[in-house]
């Protein structure tokens, strides 16, 4: 450990603190960044130079961004085409004193406004999260004298101490660091703890190479330090993070898009016919309130009314679908962008894999070993060639695992019905392995107690711990290379010693790193009698080699079937970690993930590789690569633009303060909810409750039925207003009486929707759901076939409507009377197409008659309803109805059954079809591998 020598305070000039943005500290030795920052390590700054450089650098926080009023927030929910024309058909519903229509019509607009602005207030806390990640207060050098400031105080300059348990107040170049080891996790996605020291580093290392830097918000673990302040506020690492947050675009989902894209295109449709209707009334000498009733009527007919509460509602029902699969969602839209998600960039520590160190292969005496059992669960067996190590047969081993088990500070414990590690999680994976192998501490610490221990510094690369009985023993463990270099011997099955061999020792090490295991040494000599404390000159030479742990991070066996599920269903997965890239590649490889190999191995590509490809080279490569290491926050971010870029849905997990701006930034962010900041969740649309990439899977299928289901609540309403506007303009061609008036409409539109349409979201999710591929991006709501579908439909009601209100006419049934015919008649008709709908491909029978009986509920619901408006007094006098006959209630029904009959007929010959051509895709698949 270099010191660090006085450092000097020159005063040539004025330090200006705005050029420092663009030093690359971590590459400057420490003398030279306190010579540049003009401050002594043990004198501190002055109060005047505190206060000139706080009038230079602002408070140590970070800027909130500029948010909305409430207020305005809540009137944008308005500004959408189809309200639009809601709104100005309540206006003039009002001056034509049609105060029924105007209270119903704003009634729905206002209730999906609230519903909208409730949803988006819970998305708004990102920033705030973030700015209350950052330490309170902070241990600082100034005037030569050790003192506690509120952290926003620090400037650059500052002298900061920090030990175990503080958090680093701001962005530290680190100038004497001891045993210092500090957890960036949420920063960088390293999954364990990070040894730090003040040596420089090269210019072009990421931010998880820094190893001479302690970043803001960051917490150490274990050790002591002492830093000088080289950033703070909105120029921390953190504080960049929080722009990128607020600068990221706040995406369409695809629904939203395409419910955009259907909107427009209908407000010209609607806007046009209106026009024509209007002009046409005035041509006709038509009073001019007569012709905007018409108009208003027209408009009403072809607004979905229901669909914006519809979709809400669905879109709920779907939130509590998923929650029952351990996925929160935070805005309802995630829902459905899930169904369209065709690739899932995924962390690995904790979503992928256990998050728990475990080792899976040892190597002592001679033999080569499998460690088989998952995570810190003390079960599992140290297997040779498929049976049960004996410790008896090879004494190496069973020092190896007695050096690990002693020589070692950590412990596992049962909570809550959960394993979990008591300190280091690589020290709790040895005592693990100990305990497969039969040995318990508490029986060999009470034959050899510890008696003095030299606790793993980073300048030594190794633990150990003396300890006493007949024989004092030193036990080590470490890196490889720091105990080769101290073996003279090394012990063999038999218990014997023989001369130790590095090469052959580093070829297994080398073997075991290819496989991204993390590969520790073990060593021991004996101890002169009487020896109570050891320091490293006792053991810098003539140690016994004793053997190899290799242990990793393992897959979930769970995952790795969710993410074969999302393979087949067409959605690629990829890894984005802040970990390593070898032990990053064996995962992805462990786990099943598909993309570009070399040796037969997945190809990962670092943060370096990255920084080097412009955005041309990056987009080619997001899509061929599946694994991505070592990477910053804002390449998570390049990546997840990349994908986009080609037009891809991208689902974003994350945990950490790193991952925000990729969270936001991807078209659904999933965030981790045991593990995840306050940060990653807030800029999330949903947040797993278990970590786990399978409940991903999960709320993908979930989204996808959603999907289906409004796709089919959008089929089944769109003909309901076609016909509606269809039979006001075939009124207006031939010069007759509206048979449906606006009033009706509303009522047809807004109760069946809620009563019928509704039961569609609990539709089960259909066969082979997640064998298909994601939904293009680009492709609409309704397709050609769904759009021929919907077309014949509004034509079958527009011929029963008008047909039968002419015919009750010429019949010499009253205006009332015919109206009511027709009013029923389509709701009829939409109780029978409900049956259709279920399913927009298959028969009825194959997803079973009664496999959704809340459509059945509905369904008496709605008649039980229209019976009133039909046969009770008072909604006669509201509505203008009139009682029905049986005779008149038997041609709406046959109404209705005709059109079931036509559109099954439809759904059958282009349900074979459509079967004929996918068997003949299937078959040319094959042909052609």
């Amino acid at each position: 450990m270099s010191a660090v020598g006085e450092a000097t305070k020159p005063k040539t000039k004025p330090l200006q603190l705005s050029a420092d943005e663009a030093v690359a500290w971590h590459s400057l030795p420490a003398d030279d960044v306190l010579e540049h920052l003009q401050v002594s390590p043990e004198q501190g700054l002055s109060d005047a130079e505190v206060a000139e450089r706080q009038a230079q650098a602002g408070l140590n926080q970070m800027t909130p961004k500029a948010q909305q009023s409430a207020l305005l927030r809540f009137l944008l929910q308005f500004h959408q085409p189809l309200i639009y024309i809601l709104l100005a058909a309540t206006v003039v519903t009002i001056f034509l004193k049609e105060y029924t229509d105007a209270i119903v019509i704003f009634a729905v607009v206002f209730v999906n406004a609230v519903i909208g602005y409730v949803q988006e207030s819970k998305a708004l806390a990102a920033i705030d999260a973030l700015a209350k990640s950052m330490t309170a207060h902070a241990q600082v050098i100034r005037n030569g004298h050790r003192q506690e400031i509120d952290a926003r105080q620090l400037v650059p300059g500052d002298v900061v101490l920090v030990q175990s348990g503080d958090r680093f107040p701001a962005d530290v170049r680190l100038v004497r660091a001891r045993d210092l080891k500090v957890d960036e996790s949420a920063l960088t996605g390293e999954s364990v703890a990070v040894e730090k020291n003040q040596e420089p580093v090269p210019a072009d290392h990421g931010l998880a190479d820094r190893l001479c830097l302690g970043y803001a918000s960051t917490s150490v673990t274990y050790g002591q330090a002492r830093g000088v302040v080289i950033a703070t506020g909105d120029r921390t690492e953190v504080g960049k993070i929080q722009q990128s947050i607020a600068g990221a675009d706040d995406l369409e989902t695809p629904l939203t898009r395409k419910i955009k894209q259907f909107s427009h295109l209908l407000l010209w449709v609607i806007l046009a016919l209106c026009v024509v209707v209007f002009l046409i009334g005035l041509w006709r000498g038509e009073s001019l309130a007569d012709t905007f009733m018409v108009a208003v009527a027209l408009a009403v007919g072809a607004i979905p009314e229901g669909l914006p509460v519809a979709v809400t509602i669905m879109l709920a029902l779907g939130v509590s679908k998923m929650a029952a699969r351990r996925a929160i969602v935070r805005k309802l839209v995630a829902v459905e962008t899930l169904g369209s998600t065709s690739v899932i960039c995924s962390d690995k520590t904790g979503t992928l894999t256990e998050n728990q160190m475990t080792v899976q292969r040892l190597a002592a005496g001679g033999h080569t070993y499998e460690v088989n059992g998952l995570g810190y669960r003390p079960e599992g067996d140290i297997l040779l060639d498929g049976q049960a190590a004996d410790l008896a047969t090879n004494q190496a081993l069973a020092r190896c695992l007695q050096a690990g088990l002693l020589c070692n500070d950590s412990a596992v414990a049962e909570k809550e019905g959960k394993w979990t590690a008591e300190g280091d999680p690589t020290e709790a994976a040895l005592v693990v392995t100990a305990g497969k192998g039969g040995l318990q501490r508490a029986e060999l610490e009470q034959d050899c107690p510890r008696l003095d221990a030299i606790p793993f510094e980073s300048e030594y690369q190794y633990m150990a711990t003396l300890h006493g009985g007949e024989q004092p023993i030193i036990y080590l463990k470490g890196s490889v290379e720091a105990l080769l270099e101290r073996c003279d011997h090394a012990m063999l099955a038999d218990g014997t010693l023989a001369d130790v061999d590095p090469a052959a020792i580093m070829q297994q090490v080398e073997q075991m790193a290819s496989d991204g295991l993390r590969v520790l040494a073990f060593a021991t000599v004996d101890a002169p009698a009487g020896l109570t404390a050891i320091d490293h000159g006792n053991t810098g030479s003539g140690l016994v080699f004793l053997g190899l742990q290799a242990m990793i991070d393992p897959p979930r066996q769970e995952a790795v079937e969710a993410v074969h599920l999302c393979q087949v269903a067409g959605i690629a997965v990829k890894m984005i970690t802040g970990d390593h890239a070898l032990t990053a590649a064996a995962i992805a490889g462990q786990v099943g993930l598909l993309g570009r190999e070399e040796n037969g191995r997945l190809v990962a590509i670092t943060g370096k590789e990255l920084e080097k490809m412009s955005d041309e080279e990056l987009t080619e490569v997001a899509n061929s690569t599946a694994v991505f290491a070592r990477v910053s926050p804002d390449q998570k971010l390049r990546l997840v633009k990349a994908l986009q870029a080609n037009d891809r849905v991208v689902a974003m997990t994350g945990d950490g303060v790193n991952d925000g701006p990729a969270l936001k930034q991807a078209n659904i962010g999933i965030a981790m909810g045991i593990t995840g900041t306050d940060v990653a969740k807030d800029a999330a649309d949903m947040v797993l409750t278990d970590d786990n990439f399978s409940s991903i899977e999960g709320a993908v299928e979930e989204g996808r039925g959603v999907f289906d289901n409004l796709t089919k609540f959008i089929v089944w309403t769109l003909p309901t207003n076609l016909g509606e506007a269809l039979t006001i303009l075939a009124a207006i061609a031939f010069g007759t009486q509206l048979p449906v008036q606006p009033i009706h409409i509303l009522w047809i539109n807004m109760t069946t929707a809620v009563l019928l349409g509704l039961t569609l979201a609990f539709e089960p999710k259909e066969p082979g759901i997640m064998d298909r591929p994601p939904r293009p991006a680009d492709q609409p709501i309704l397709t050609f076939e769904l759009t021929m579908r919907t077309l014949l439909v509004g034509v079958l009601m527009l011929a029963a409507t008008f047909g039968l209100f002419v015919y009750e006419r010429r019949l010499g049934a009253s205006l009332a009377e015919a109206q009511t015919v027709a009013t029923t008649v389509l709701v009829v008709m939409e109780v029978f197409y409900l049956f259709s709908c279920r399913s927009l491909v298959r028969p009825v029978k194959e997803i079973g008659f009664f496999s959704n009986l809340w459509i059945y509920y509905g369904i008496a619901a709605m008649l039980f309803l229209q019976a009133l408006f039909v046969y009770l007094p008072f909604m006669n006098n509201l509505f203008s109805t009139s009682p029905l006959g049986g005779v008149q209630l038997l041609r709406i029904f046959g109404a209705g059954l005709t059109l079931l009959i036509i559109v099954s007929i439809e759904k059958h010959f282009r349900f074979r079809a459509n079967s004929r051509a996918s068997v003949a895709t299937k078959e040319a698949a094959s042909a052609a591998d």
